[in-house]
């Protein structure tokens, strides 16, 4: 049996006094999205941080099964490293976009530079592909050689989810991909992101406090409180069952019947 792509053993991470995440352990499979759900402060953010490499977790460890070099620790990779495989085998997609895209250069360049890390150097080649991507996330190719800051919140998000996926990572992080947009915006970039996700295969972890989005996108859910997954299992089953008297009051808050 092959290994899972991403692996969490007793994952914890706490700042001063307060637990941003305690005892966190889960197996992430290839071609499996995965939902961290819980309201503001349950922790999800803080562990996706750690998944990814951006936060040293104060206990527990991350592997990841590379597409070459077999599995490796997380934070045990150096910098240089773990920079590496951010650009190539990973996506990071970020709630506001501005955090994920480089506003002094063109929509086009943005993309560029991903196909660039992964040793792309022919310029026809990398504006064709950036400009095929464009197309594939719904923004006009004549934007190609406008800055994001002149883009819409929706277009920039689009845009980030272009620059990430461009160089076909294996695993992508998303941290409320559709926060702070409007709900027409929400619901047009959710149609995006699903197609994509089952186009390309990907395996997703998902941070979002909006059960309707993991209902949509994600085949497994945890579900967090106080920086503990209180409950766990196939996201239908979660949300139409929930067990845990927390996702109880969560489904019945945001999902009543």
């Amino acid at each position: 049996m092959s290994a899972p792509l991403l692996s969490a053993r007793g994952v914890g991470k706490r700042f001063g006094g307060r637990v941003a995440c305690h005892d966190v352990s889960f197996d992430l499979w290839r071609g499996e999205v995965l939902g961290i759900v819980g309201e503001s402060g349950s922790g999800k953010t803080t562990l996706l941080n750690c998944l990814a490499g951006r936060l040293l977790p104060d206990s527990g460890s991350v592997t990841y099964e590379t597409k070459s070099a077999g599995s490796v620790d997380v934070h045990r990779l150096s910098e240089a490293r773990r920079r590496l495989l951010a650009r190539t085998e990973w996506g990071f997609v970020n709630q506001d976009a501005r955090e994920g895209l480089r506003m002094g250069v063109s929509a086009g360049a943005n993309i560029g530079e991903r196909l660039m890390a992964v040793g792309a150097r022919h310029y026809g080649e990398i504006r064709g592909q950036a400009a095929d991507w464009m197309t594939r996330v719904e923004i006009d190719v004549e934007r190609l050689d406008d800055r994001p800051n002149t883009y819409s919140g929706g277009m920039r998000q689009r845009l980030q989810i272009a620059r990430n996926l461009v160089s076909n990572p294996r695993l992508v992080f998303m941290d409320e991909p559709t926060g702070g947009l409007d709900v027409s915006v929400q619901a047009r970039l959710l149609d995006l992101l699903r197609g994509l996700v089952e186009g390309l295969h990907l395996s997703v972890v998902l941070v979002t406090h909006d059960l309707g989005v993991a209902r949509l996108l994600t085949h497994r859910l945890m579900v967090m409180q106080g920086g503990t997954v209180v409950e766990q299992g196939l996201t239908d089953q979660v949300l139409d069952d929930p067990q845990h008297p927390y996702t109880q009051m969560l489904v019945a808050s945001i999902l009543p019947v």
